[in-house]
Formats: structure tokens, sequence, C-alpha cells
């Protein structure tokens, strides 16, 4: 059974983080995160990290970020 988690910033639905064998999947649902949409991260962490910072910024925050698909 997949394990999914809701990822809401500051009450606005942004997307989804799925956890899959490679990490956690993210799907966009705020236009503001499309950018990750598609993309994997390590830990739930990251994701709600990143997308945070791009929905509030419209920037991502850290170039070693670049390990998503």
């Amino acid at each position: 059974m997949l394990q999914s988690h809701v990822i809401d910033i500051d009450g606005a639905f942004a997307g989804v983080a799925v956890r899959s064998d490679r990490g956690y999947f993210f799907i966009a649902t705020d236009p503001r995160a499309e950018e990750l949409d598609g993309s994997v991260w390590p830990t739930l962490a990251d994701v709600k990290r990143l997308v945070r910072g791009l929905v509030l910024t419209g920037r991502l925050g850290s170039p070693q970020a670049a390990i998503a698909a």
C-alpha cells in the first residue's frame, strides 16, 4: 500500500508526497509548485522544505536540491 502525505503551506494545498522505494515522489496541485512536480526526494522533510520555499518565495532554496528526477 502506498503511503501519501498532503503538503500544505499555511493552509493552502500545494501537493502530495507519495512514498516509493526511491524516496518521496511529489505531485504538485498548486501552480507555484509545478517546478517540483514529478520530482523524487530522499525524505519527506526535504519535500516540505522545498515546496514551502518555492511557494512562498518563487525560488528553490538549495542548489544541492538537484537530485530531483
